[in-house]
């Protein structure tokens, strides 16, 4: 079976190339819209992931990453932690086959909290049409989820936005524009929660 990532066939360098071949994965990128039978499959693979021990490798960490997008600099350390997270959940970096979900380009691969991935998953399943209270019980049964501090949830969410508003930019096309919409849903839902 194939693992959560596809196996790295090759490595090599040469001529100021860092050229890494990988297994080729029949599948096609998963679906986020509601409803989709691909869910499961994703909320599996970041079960999965949330059970592997982050490599003792130098990888970015949550808190640095997110550190000016916060309004308080003490809210990226609630960031902090020591899971290893994948964070580009675009439904492109999913391919799906007929047992499981697997996880490409790892070019964001971070340090920190095991709840951020499924907050960052969050912000696609509202970007393919989820409420973000549908959003949020989409992950809520996900161990990792579930330990997430409020409050800390609420800052990622503004930091979020933040974020998706530097990349949408001054100029934003309609990717980015609708990416950028749904971390303001959120952002708002998490605002207005009891």
């Amino acid at each position: 079976m194939t693992p959560l990532a596809p196996r790295l066939l090759f490595h090599v360098i040469a001529g100021g190339w860092d050229l890494l071949g990988f297994e080729a994965i029949d599948g096609h990128h998963a679906d986020y819209s509601p409803g989709s039978p691909d869910l499961p499959k994703v909320t599996g693979a970041l079960r999965e992931l949330a059970a592997l021990p982050c490599p003792d490798i130098e990888l970015r960490l949550a808190e640095q990453r997110l550190a000016g997008y916060v309004a308080d600099p003490a809210d990226a350390e609630a960031f902090a932690g020591d899971a290893l997270l994948h964070t580009d959940w675009n439904n492109h970096n999913v391919l799906i086959t007929h047992d499981r979900a697997h996880l490409v380009d790892w070019g964001w691969a971070t340090r920190g909290a095991a709840w951020i991935d499924p907050a960052h998953w969050i912000i696609w399943l509202i970007s393919a049409g989820h409420t973000p209270t549908a959003a949020e019980e989409t992950v809520a049964f996900l161990p990792t989820w579930a330990l997430a501090p409020p409050r800390a949830v609420d800052a990622f969410a503004d930091a979020s936005t933040n974020l998706w508003d530097e990349i949408a930019g001054s100029a934003p096309d309609d990717w980015t524009m609708n990416m950028l919409n749904a971390a303001r849903l959120w952002q708002q839902h998490r605002s207005h929660r009891s």
